[in-house]
Parts: structure tokens; C-alpha cells; sequence
């Protein structure tokens, strides 16, 4: 069975950051651990990016996410939300 990994996007960004949002989507893509990226409201302030990526890669993809976010300086801008599954 999948396994959900949501992410946590600041709504109000420059196009420098969402530039690097956009890549980071993009890369979760191409290196298959995803298909598609769902995009919901959270709030007035966050947007609630989610997708399923199989058992296998979970770890993998997350540490990815967290290694991007790290390199490019977005810890104030994308949060990964932890899940129970």
C-alpha cells in the first residue's frame, strides 16, 4: 500500500522561491517517486502539497525533501509534515 508524504508550502513567496518549489515538485517527479502532486488549502497562510510514493521509497523521498530544503534555504518555507503511515 502507498504511502502519503505531505509537505507543508508558505503561500506568499517570492518568484525566486517559488522558482525553487516549482524544481523541487518537478524533481519528486522525475526521480519517480510520485506521478502527481496534490495542491489543497491548509490555511490563509499554507498551502498542503501531498502525494504517494510506494513503501520502498518513502525514506528515500523524504530524505530527499529534507536534503533539498536544507540546500536551498527553505527551511522557513516548506515544512515536511510527519504522518503515521
Amino acid at each position: 500500500m502507498n504511502k502519503t508524504i505531505n509537505l507543508r508550502v508558505k503561500r506568499d513567496v517570492d518568484r525566486d522561491i517559488e522558482l525553487k518549489i516549482l524544481k523541487l515538485k518537478g524533481s519528486l517527479i522525475t526521480k519517480g517517486y510520485t506521478e502527481i502532486i496534490h495542491i489543497a488549502d491548509e490555511n490563509e497562510d499554507f498551502y498542503l502539497n501531498s502525494f504517494s510514493t510506494s513503501p520502498d521509497h518513502k525514506k528515500e523521498a523524504e530524505d530527499f525533501i529534507l536534503d533539498y530544503i536544507s540546500n536551498n534555504n527553505l527551511a522557513d518555507t516548506i515544512t515536511l509534515v510527519s504522518t503515521k503511515n
